[in-house]
C-alpha cells in the first residue's frame, strides 16, 4: 500500500471548539495591546519611524503564524534585531534596512534548508545566558539618549511609569501594565499640557495599511557588501532568540516544535517583512510568555495578536502619537530588568559555578556590549567556550605503562578522548630510550576523533621503528579503526 509523503505542515482542524477561541482571541488581543509600545519603542531604538517597528510587528506575527514551526509563539519586531540593524539605519537610511531584512531572511531559509540551523541547539547555555544579559544591557543603555538634555519633568514620569509596572501586577494582571502605565503617563502629560518629547516627534505613525513594494536600495555589488554583514546577523541573531524561544515554550506546554521549520519560518517572515516596509525581527520571549501563559496554544492567537496590532494602531494613531517617551523609556527599561538572567549572576550560582562557564558568559557580555553586535558576541563566546571545553578535555588523557613480568613486552594504556588537544603532547608519554623491544599501545578505553591523533601515532611509531622496536596499536573501537586506517602512513611527506 502506498503512502502520501509527509507533509511537514501538521493538520489543521476546520474549527476550533468556541471555547478555545475565546481564549485565542483574548490573548492576542493582550499581546497586540502589549506590543504597541514595545513595537514603538524598538523603532526608536532602530532609528526609523515607528511604522517601521509596527508593520513588522504585524506582518512577522500574521506571517510565522502560518509558517512557524512552534504553535503559539509571538514573532513580531524585537530588541535584539533593532540593536543589529541601526548602525545601518544611521549611515544608509531605511530602504538599506529592508533591503537587509530581506537577504537576512534568504539567509534563514538558506540556513534552515541546508540543516545549519539545527547547529544551534549546541550552542553552550552560558553563551545563550551572555547572549540574554548582553541584550537586556544595550536595551537598557539604549534608552540613555532619551534621559539627555531633556526637561525635568520626564524624570517623574518615568519613576511613575516604573512604579505602576511594578505596582499593578501586585494588584492585578488582567491588563498588561505597560499599556496602564502608557494610558496614565499620557493622560497625564496632554491634560496637564506638559511639553516634553513624545512618539509623534519621533517620526510617522501608520496611518494605513503595509503597502507591498521593493527596497529602493541600488542593486550593486556595493550594496550588497553594505548590507551582507548585517543579514547576517539578523539571521543569526534572529535564529537564536527565536529558537531559545521555542525551547521554552516546549518545556512550558510538555509539547515539541518543528525547529527546522521554525527556522525557515522566521526566514519568510523576514523576507514578507521586509518587502512590506517592516524594520524585520524575530520571536519574542517576553510576549510569547503573555500568551502562553493566557492559555494559548496554536496559531490563532498568533495571527490574531498582528491583525488586533494593525487594526489598533490604524484606527488610533493620533493618539498613538500623543504618547510621551518617558512612558516608553520607562517599558524599555522594565524590558531590559525582566530581560536580564538575574540568577546568573548571584554570588551564590556564581562560586558554585566552573570559572570556564563564568569566562564564556563575562566573554559574550563584553564582546556585543563593546561592540553593539550581537552575532560578535555569540560568536567570540562560541569560539572561547570551544576552547576552554578543548583545554579542561585535554587534560582528561591518561597514559599508564605496564611492563610484562618477562620483561619482554610494555603496554600502555590510554584512557580519554583523543584529539588535536588532547594528542599533541601523547608523544612525550613513552619512554623510547629504555622501553623492550616490542610495546603495546591499548586504546580500549580511549576514542580516536581527528588526524592529528593518527599523526602523533605515527610520530610514536617512528620513534620506536629508529630503535628496532615493534609497536602494535590494539583495542580501537570501530569508529577509531577505521579513522586510523584509513589515514595512518598517510598524514607526512617523508621529510
Amino acid at each position: 500500500m502506498s503512502s502520501s509523503p509527509r507533509s511537514s505542515f501538521p493538520p489543521v482542524p476546520r474549527l476550533l471548539p468556541a471555547r478555545v477561541l475565546r481564549t485565542e482571541a483574548l490573548a492576542g488581543l493582550v499581546v497586540a495591546l502589549a506590543l504597541i509600545p514595545e513595537a514603538i519603542a524598538f523603532s526608536i531604538i532602530a532609528g526609523v519611524d515607528p511604522e517601521i517597528g509596527l508593520y513588522a510587528s504585524f506582518t512577522m506575527a500574521v506571517v510565522i503564524a502560518v509558517c512557524g514551526g512552534r504553535p503559539a509563539m509571538i514573532s513580531a519586531a524585537t530588541g535584539a534585531v533593532a540593536l543589529v540593524v541601526a548602525p545601518l539605519s544611521a549611515e544608509h537610511g531605511v530602504e538599506y534596512l529592508l533591503a537587509a531584512v530581506v537577504l537576512g531572511g534568504l539567509v534563514q531559509i538558506a540556513l534552515a534548508v541546508s540543516g545549519v540551523a539545527r547547529l544551534m541547539r549546541f550552542l553552550p547555555r552560558s553563551v545563550m545566558v551572555g547572549f540574554v544579559n548582553a541584550l537586556a544591557i544595550l536595551i537598557f543603555t539604549s534608552q540613555l539618549t532619551h534621559l539627555w538634555n531633556v526637561p525635568w519633568q520626564v524624570y517623574p514620569l518615568v519613576v511613575v511609569g516604573l512604579a505602576i509596572m511594578i505596582g499593578l501586577p501586585r494588584v492585578t494582571r488582567t491588563v498588561p501594565a505597560p499599556l496602564v502605565a502608557i494610558v496614565a503617563l499620557t493622560a497625564v502629560t496632554t491634560f496637564a499640557t506638559l511639553d516634553v518629547p513624545t512618539v509623534g516627534d519621533q517620526g510617522d505613525l501608520p496611518d494605513t495599511l503595509p503597502v507591498l513594494g521593493i527596497p529602493a536600495a541600488p542593486l550593486t555589488i556595493e550594496t550588497l557588501t553594505i548590507i551582507a554583514p548585517y543579514a547576517v546577523a539578523i539571521a543569526v541573531v534572529g535564529l537564536i532568540e527565536s529558537l531559545m524561544t521555542a525551547k521554552l515554550v516546549d518545556d512550558i506546554t510538555d509539547t515539541h516544535s518543528d525547529k527546522t521549520r521554525e527556522s525557515w519560518g522566521q526566514g519568510v517572515a523576514n523576507v514578507v517583512t521586509g518587502f512590506f516596509g517592516g524594520m524585520g525581527g524575530c520571536a519574542m520571549i517576553g510576549q510569547t510568555m503573555i500568551n502562553v501563559k493566557s492559555g494559548a496554544r496554536t496559531r490563532v492567537s498568533t495571527f490574531l495578536a498582528g491583525a488586533f496590532l494593525l487594526v489598533l494602531v490604524v484606527g488610533l494613531g493620533r493618539l498613538v502619537g500623543l504618547i510621551p517617551m518617558a512612558a516608553l523609556v520607562a517599558v524599555m527599561v522594565m524590558v531590559a530588568v525582566a530581560t536580564f538572567d538575574w540568577h546568573s549572576v548571584r554570588p551564590s550560582v556564581l562560586r558554585r559555578m566552573p570559572k570556564s562557564e563564568t569566562t564564556v558568559m563575562i566573554s559574550t557580555v563584553a564582546v556585543t556590549v563593546g561592540t553593539h553586535n550581537l552575532a560578535y558576541g555569540v560568536g567570540v563566546g562560541v569560539l572561547v567556550a570551544m576552547v576552554l571545553f578543548a583545554r579542561r578535555v585535554a587534560h582528561l588523557v591518561e597514559v599508564d605503562p605496564v611492563l610484562d613480568p618477562d620483561g619482554s613486552t610494555k603496554v600502555y594504556r590510554v584512557r580519554g578522548q583523543l584529539f588535536f588537544a588532547s594528542s599533541n603532547d601523547l608523544v612525550f608519554a613513552f619512554d623510547y630510550a629504555n622501553d623492550p623491544s616490542r610495546v603495546v599501545i591499548d586504546l580500549s578505553d580511549a576514542h580516536v576523533w581527528d588526524a592529528s591523533t593518527i599523526a602523533s601515532l605515527d610520530a610514536i611509531t617512528t620513534k620506536y621503528a629508529a630503535r628496532g622496536t615493534e609497536v602494535t596499536v590494539t583495542g580501537m573501537n570501530a569508529d577509531s579503526r577505521s579513522r586510523h586506517d584509513r589515514l595512518a602512513g598517510h598524514l607526512t611527506g617523508g621529510h
